[in-house]
């Protein structure tokens, strides 16, 4: 297989040489042969192997490890380029060209000047290169990149008070999106999670995977968990100590691990906490509550048999007087009679269908229309009607 060596060149992404006998180490300035001529370059990736299907096309030699004399040169190329860059943003400001100045190298071998500017749009600076041209007496070369690239060759601090991370770890831009702020429960709000290239910040890359890796391992966020004390309820999930907060029905909150945490289901998802477990989070907080509840669960004693229903005695109902059978046979007709007497206008109330039956055609046998039932309409008295008190209407007879 090939042998490699990963070099990254100035606003350029990584690019694979051969390392041509030379052994250079990680972080290394090495003098390479590219399109451009001959340049300067850091070592990424020290020498290794890959497929010969992964090689793009026919790879560059490196030269040689840069040496004391080429770091002096470099040197003195680096003042050039200050100068350069002066008026580059003079002959810009100049013209009122739509464009920014970022940065100027020279070519390691001085035979072309590389001007790097960045742009929203499309800009015409024909006439610019010619001006540039006639001042510097070499190659000019314009090339626009992006605000990554930009704030790469500035640099500069970022929201969490350490250099960027495009300049600390170099390597390709790869791309970020808003759903890797969503996995990391960020606020959505563009202030917050842009850097200073106005673009989502590359740290959101380099900590997705890890987000994504504990949230599949953990339980979501609002799942109940069973406990020694009854059902708790997620509320909070430490990604970066993967622990995870858990709030009891009394409102006590507690953290654990989620390597502590159980599978009550059999299907390997986190979804109890055990005793020694809760009574270590809690650090001997809850310890009186486990005992209770634990004894609370436990069998207070054996039970007693239900009695068995052929055994029971059947007792007698007392009568409502608080007399006994032989009481009631012992009273007298009359207070009999007296008792049914009351409870006559409940039977006329029963029987009071009946007689209406009777009445409407549907006789019982051996029974006449004037027996027993009412009278007809037609024999009805009608009543007169009272006159009403203080007037002087006359009555209406029948």
């Amino acid at each position: 297989m090939p042998t490699v060596v990963g070099v990254r060149l100035r606003f350029s992404k990584t690019l694979w040489f051969d390392p041509a006998g030379a052994e250079p180490m990680e972080g290394d300035t090495v003098v390479v042969e590219t399109d451009r001529g001959t340049e300067l370059g850091t070592v990424v990736q020290p020498p290794h192997d890959v497929e010969p299907s992964a090689l793009p096309a026919a790879l560059k030699p490196i030269l040689r490890v840069a040496d004391a004399d080429d770091l002096a040169t470099a040197e003195e190329l680096h003042a050039k380029e200050d100068e350069a860059y002066r008026v580059f943003r003079e002959l810009v400001a100049a013209r009122g060209l739509d464009m920014k100045p970022v940065d100027v190298e020279y070519s390691f071998g001085g035979d072309r000047i590389v001007f790097y500017f960045s742009a929203e749009e499309r800009v015409d600076f024909r006439d610019l290169v010619k001006e540039l041209a006639a001042r510097f007496h070499t190659r000019i070369d314009m090339r626009q990149v992006g605000v990554r690239d930009e704030a790469r060759a500035i640099g500069g601090v970022g929201h969490c008070g350490q250099p960027l991370c495009c300049v600390r770890f170099g390597g390709d831009f790869q791309p970020v999106s808003i759903r890797m702020a969503k996995e990391q429960d960020l606020p959505l709000n563009p202030l917050k999670i842009s850097g200073l290239c106005g673009r989502l910040m590359c740290c959101l890359r380099y900590e997705y995977d890890a987000y994504k890796d504990f949230k599949g391992r953990a339980p979501k966020r609002g799942a109940i968990i069973e406990t020694p004390i009854g059902p708790a309820k997620v509320a909070e999930l430490d990604t970066l100590r993967e622990k995870v907060r858990i709030r009891m029905e009394d409102g006590a909150s507690v953290t654990v691990a989620l390597a502590d945490m159980e599978c009550a289901k059999g299907s390997g998802c986190p979804c109890a906490v055990g005793r020694e477990t809760l009574e270590a989070a809690s650090r001997g907080s809850l310890s009186a509550l486990i005992a209770d509840t634990a004894l609370a669960a436990e069998p207070s004693g054996p039970s007693e048999p239900a009695p068995d229903p052929s055994t029971r005695k059947r007792r007698r109902r007392k009568p409502s007087g608080g007399g006994s059978e032989e009481s009631t046979a012992e009273q007298s007709p009359g207070q009999r009679d007296g008792r049914t007497a009351k409870r006559q206008p409940r039977e006329r109330q029963t029987q009071a269908p009946a007689e209406r039956t009777a009445t409407g055609g549907d006789r019982p046998a051996g029974q006449s229309a004037g027996e027993g039932g009412e009278k007809p309409r037609s024999s009805r008295r009608r009543r007169r009607r009272r006159p009403p008190a203080g007037g002087g209407g006359g009555s209406t007879a029948s």
